[in-house]
């Protein structure tokens, strides 16, 4: 593989590392646990797509099933999205200059947000700011399509998975851990719904690219994925 020469030194060679998968595996709390343990920039490209859908949802864009696409579209110029630490050490997502992490992790969202991410101009202007995000390297990037579409040269790509119902049970607690009202059976729908419509669309669709490392973490910690990631490098740069 074409990484392995420079493994050994991911603080200095500023890598990109692509990590794909299905939705609520757990990419985005892994990808951020590498990004803090090599000093690199992490980027949420599921989040800047739930950004979208939020900005469509806010200015009447969407009607359940049905989007507005052409003045979607036409508003897109006028959408900027970017990442910030807190306080405590922690990503948020801002859609021009606004934080809305916790809002974009809604139901309305999640419902949403896979109609939106099939719209090709919306694809096209995320990957250019995700492109433009890591012109310097040295980031961790998570979402569906970043080790296939966004950056197909990506020095290492690993592609999560996990059991629909441990994904479910994870964004039921997730939500609930932030004192919001909703139903197991209806997330548990989503995530199915979610699944099919990310591996069927037609743009980018959602597929674990030829050289990627596969990560099943149904039973794992955060933890243990750490020390899954460790041992990846020291067998690689071995």
């Amino acid at each position: 593989m074409v990484f392995i020469a420079s493994i050994m030194n991911f603080r200095s060679d500023k890598l990109i590392i692509a990590i794909d998968g299905y939705s609520s595996c757990g990419k985005s709390t892994f990808a951020k646990a590498i990004a803090r343990e090599l000093s690199y920039l992490y980027i949420d490209s599921g989040a800047m797509y739930r950004a979208v859908t939020l900005f469509a949802i806010r200015n009447h864009f969407i009607n359940g099933e049905k989007i507005k696409t052409g003045k979607l579209v036409g508003a897109l110029d006028s959408i900027n999205i970017d990442f910030k630490r807190n306080s405590n050490g922690k990503y948020e997502t801002c859609l021009n200059g606004e934080n809305i992490e916790n809002e974009i992790r809604e139901v309305k969202v999640s419902e949403s947000v896979s109609n939106i991410s099939t719209i090709k101009e919306v694809r096209l202007k995320l990957v250019h700011l995700q492109r433009n995000l890591a012109k310097n390297k040295g980031i961790v990037m998570d979402g569906r399509d970043i080790g296939t579409t966004v950056f197909p040269d990506a020095d290492l790509k690993i592609f999560m998975t996990a059991e629909p119902e441990i994904r479910a049970r994870r964004r039921f607690d997730e939500l609930t851990a932030k004192g919001l009202h909703v139903e197991f059976r209806e997330i548990m729908k989503n995530i199915e719904e979610r699944d099919i419509k990310d591996s069927s669309r037609k743009i980018s669709p959602l597929r674990k690219a030829d050289d990627a490392i596969v990560l099943d973490n149904s039973y794992m910690t955060p933890e243990e994925q750490m020390v899954w990631f460790r041992e990846l490098i020291k067998q690689l740069s071995g």
